[in-house]
């Protein structure tokens, strides 16, 4: 027997509801905020990531899935979706016409992680993107719409993380701290962030390895080397969140794992895992655009794991799977032939309804019927078709009543009609 790949996994029936209820609401909320959604493919040019999410990242070295086509062309899955969003707006000169668009795509992405609980090789994102919007009030707006989605899929005891990671203005210095720290602990760092301390000495805050966890503690916070502007970014974004009623913590030591990001960091976090743990994060990268060939635009977005919150929802809450509307319990060939095109006609009108194909007794088709949870059952034989009549019965009143087969559609869709009434 063959099996799915390690780190891979169906999303069967009886799972797939609460999926398809997660995107319902989340299409629905971002869309009363003015998103619109966008697909784009799973696999883009290698060259794509390695300049957008930074070359030195764990992501790009060591996770990717890349090969070589046919062609010679080295191709990636994609491991994040901000990357193909920005090259999409700028191949398609979506900045042309205006330079403000709010997207969103839901979709699976790829990294070649080890495989462990809530943590997937082929994983899923809801992502959210804007362009050509500086404000800090954006940020702010962006976070309660977070805060708001969650809110409405039921997902309690949420904080928003904030951080600012300044601008190119400001960093500089704040990186010059941030080594002479790193200088001193050195011994202490894993292999991977003794090479990162020179490449990228920020991203040393974001390693999971206890030693250098402990290692930093006492390293120096960004915010205390915000230069003027960034700082009043800063100050706009927390009054924004406070005016909105989103509970937030300052998080000195939130830095997001990618190259691109500028200012803005957020996570937001909930301890309905056990340990607080986070479910969506993302920032504002105001750079990526134009080092990716568009124009200079401002630019933030965020990532939601989806798997995560798949996780987090199941604990407490499930979404059933359809039921028919109704069965058709046919017997003789004569009721299955009429029972066949009843189906088809129903269907046309939008009520999901079950036959039994083979030949199979009353009994046997009434379990089924139950099993399946119908609404009604049609019952309907040799002897009903003779007569131009058929037994139609509520599985839950029990209660049963002839309906003629003339008009026999539109009197079971009536049927329905005024049940779904009381």
């Amino acid at each position: 027997m063959i099996q799915l790949i390690r780190g891979f996994k169906d999303i069967l029936p009886g799972e797939v509801e609460l999926w398809q209820h997660i995107e319902r609401t989340a299409q629905a909320v971002f869309a009363a905020f003015g998103y619109s959604e966008i697909r784009v493919p799973i696999m883009e040019k290698t060259e794509l990531f390695a300049r957008g999410i930074g070359e030195d990242t764990d992501i790009v070295e060591k996770e990717m899935y890349t090969f070589e086509d046919r062609g010679g062309e080295k191709i990636t899955l994609r491991p994040e979706a901000t990357a193909s969003i920005v090259r999409a707006y700028i191949q398609h000169k979506m900045h042309a016409d205006d330079p403000i668009r709010k997207f969103f795509t839901i979709g699976p992405m790829f990294r070649r992680e080890r495989p462990q609980k809530g943590r997937y090789r082929q994983f899923y994102q809801i992502d959210a993107e804007v362009f050509g919007i500086e404000s800090p009030y954006l940020d702010a707006q962006m976070i309660y719409m977070l805060h708001l989605l969650f809110e409405r899929l039921g997902v309690s005891h949420t904080q928003a993380h904030v951080n600012s990671l300044g601008c190119p203005v400001c960093r500089p210095n704040y990186r010059e701290a941030l080594l002479a720290l790193l200088d001193r602990v050195e011994e202490q760092l894993c292999p991977d962030c003794k090479r990162r301390k020179s490449r990228n000495p920020l991203r040393v805050l974001d390693c999971k390895v206890p030693t250098c966890r402990q290692a930093v503690t006492e390293a120096p916070a960004i915010v205390d080397f915000l230069c003027g502007q960034c700082q009043s970014h800063f100050d706009v974004l927390t009054r924004g969140l406070t005016q909105l009623g989103v509970p937030f913590a300052l998080d000195k030591r939130l830095v997001r794992g990618l190259d691109y990001y500028t200012r803005t960091a957020f996570e937001i976090q909930t301890t309905m895992l056990g340990a607080q743990s986070a479910v969506a994060g993302g920032g504002r990268y105001d750079g990526l655009v134009q080092s990716l060939g568009g124009p200079p635009t401002p630019a933030i977005g965020f990532a939601i794991g989806f798997d995560r919150l798949v996780e987090i929802l199941a604990q407490e809450q499930s979404v059933a799977a359809a039921k028919p509307a109704f069965f058709i319990a046919a017997l003789g060939d004569a009721a299955r032939q009429a029972a066949f095109q009843w189906c088809a006609q129903l269907a046309a009108a939008g009520a999901y309804v079950e036959m039994e194909h083979g030949d199979k007794s009353l009994k046997a088709q009434m379990k089924r019927a139950d099993r399946l949870g119908a609404a009604y059952v049609l019952i309907v034989g040799d002897s009903e078709m003779a007569a131009g009549k058929a037994m139609l019965r509520d599985m839950a009143t029990k209660e049963q009543s002839e309906l003629a087969l003339e008009g026999l559609v539109e009197k079971m869709v009536e049927s329905l009609s005024g049940r779904k009434a009381d």
